[in-house]
């Protein structure tokens, strides 16, 4: 299947966002020593199974090609990630190769002057496997600073075993469907949704999607340049989610429930069969299959987009979700672009599918996608009329993190969909 889609809200210019004040973290290149060898250091956000065991399988081919350059790899738990880069953007001590999201927050680290420009460096061959709308999401100033790896949109992640067992014969198209199913689940003693609100980014998808119903593509495209809270279309996305958690959808315990760790967190609970659904990004998949008793893909795992709202003025079937890449640091050696052109070849874009049960960005190798719940979002994302990068995404570190806080706070009954969107507004104004 070949997916061509363009992305909105990318980093269309560099954004002025600050960077947090931390210092200390290790990271940098050895560089060609006198015997002409190189040493990259490489941050990456798998740290078990057989996502872990692909960058190190990259790395020793890429080597055994090119016997002159190691590569160092660090795997970070990928909530620790965006507060590794920032420390390491401080301190001057940049991996050479690095995981990247593209949008607000990729652009706060360009206009720091971190970020190898890789838009001459990029082979052919790749550039046209690829197409042009994953490069949408790195690209600053017409300039692109990121190799995508993976498209990932979101929508729900369930159990079609606990919906059946639960009477639910069809998947929710709105959300009228989408509060019955939670009270019949309720009523089969089943827990509807897993959230990994401890994380704060997965309870702000929430909102996200909410946003992405209600106001119209314009708003959201320019979130990462021109950002205007202003509209009341937000305002409103924030009171439908206040509706909805309203009827008590989420997980026992979910304000302090991890998204990705273990059997206990909101992936886990799905792989187990202890929650019916999640919403989450197209990586869930692989999450989840690494948390199930066997630590194979969950048999019974279905998607659906996230449910129409009445009366918004986003299109129906936006979607919105991310797209995973890797960046080199600016003052890299050549052989960090030569990496991630080796890594974006058919071959190892299918490895990457495979490994991580995700759609990979090359289009050639989309055909490597197995597990049957990833077929019908690559035929939404296929269809819908455009794709959002997640908020926080597009708004860049400090004004995401003030919106995902913020929405934490809403469902923990410490504020209100006027307090989000102030909090929200105050972060943009601070800069």
């Amino acid at each position: 299947m070949k997916i061509r889609k363009a992305w909105v809200a990318a980093a269309a210019a560099v954004a002025t966002v600050g960077m947090l004040g931390l210092t200390g973290c290790s990271g940098g290149t050895d560089g060609p020593s006198a015997d002409g060898k190189t040493t990259l250091t490489m941050w990456h956000n798998s740290t078990t199974g057989d996502g872990k065991a692909y960058w190190d399988d990259a790395a020793a081919a890429f080597s055994k090609e090119n016997p002159d350059v190691t590569i160092k790899i660090t795997s970070i738990q990928n909530e620790d990630m965006d507060g590794k880069l920032q420390t390491a953007v401080n301190s001057g001590d940049m991996p050479d190769i690095f995981m990247a999201r593209g949008g607000g927050k990729l652009a706060d680290i360009v206009d720091a002057g971190k970020v190898k420009d890789l838009t001459g460096l990029i082979d052919d061959d790749v550039k046209t496997a690829f197409g042009d709308a994953p490069f949408s999401a790195f690209t600053v100033d017409g300039k692109i600073y990121g190799m995508p790896s993976a498209v990932l949109p979101g929508g729900f992640f369930y159990s079609k075993d606990l919906f059946e067992q639960a009477g639910i014969t069809s998947e929710p198209t709105s959300m009228d469907e989408l509060e019955a199913a939670v009270g019949k689940l309720k009523d089969a003693g089943i827990q509807p949704i897993a959230l990994g609100a401890k994380a704060a980014w997965p309870a702000a998808h929430w909102y996200y999607f909410f946003s992405l119903r209600a106001c119209g593509q314009d708003l959201i495209e320019n979130l990462a340049t021109k950002a205007d809270f202003t509209d009341p279309c937000w305002l409103t996305a924030a009171q439908n989610l206040q509706d909805f958690a309203g009827i008590e959808p989420f997980n026992k315990g979910f304000l302090t429930t991890s998204p990705q760790e273990g059997a206990n967190s909101s992936a886990g609970l799905l792989a187990n069969h202890k929650a019916a659904m999640e919403l989450m990004g197209a990586w869930d998949v692989g999450v989840i299959a690494s948390l199930t008793p066997d630590e194979k893909p969950l048999p019974d795992l279905g998607w659906f987009p996230f449910p129409e709202v009445n009366g918004g003025d986003g299109a129906p079937g936006a979607m919105m979700g991310g797209v995973d890449g890797y960046s080199c640091s600016a003052d890299s050696p050549a052989a960090c672009e030569q990496f991630l052109n080796f890594v974006s070849s058919k071959e190892w874009q299918e490895k990457y599918a495979v490994a991580f049960q995700t759609i990979p960005a090359n289009q050639d190798a989309t055909g490597a996608v197995e597990d049957p719940s990833l077929k019908p979002l690559m035929e939404a994302y296929q269809k819908a009329p455009y794709v959002a990068l997640w908020l926080d995404t597009a708004l860049g570190q400090n004004v995401g993190n003030a919106l995902n806080t913020g929405v934490v706070e809403m469902l923990a009954g410490q504020g209100s969909p006027e307090k989000l969107i102030d909090t929200v507004v105050k972060a943009q104004a601070r800069g």
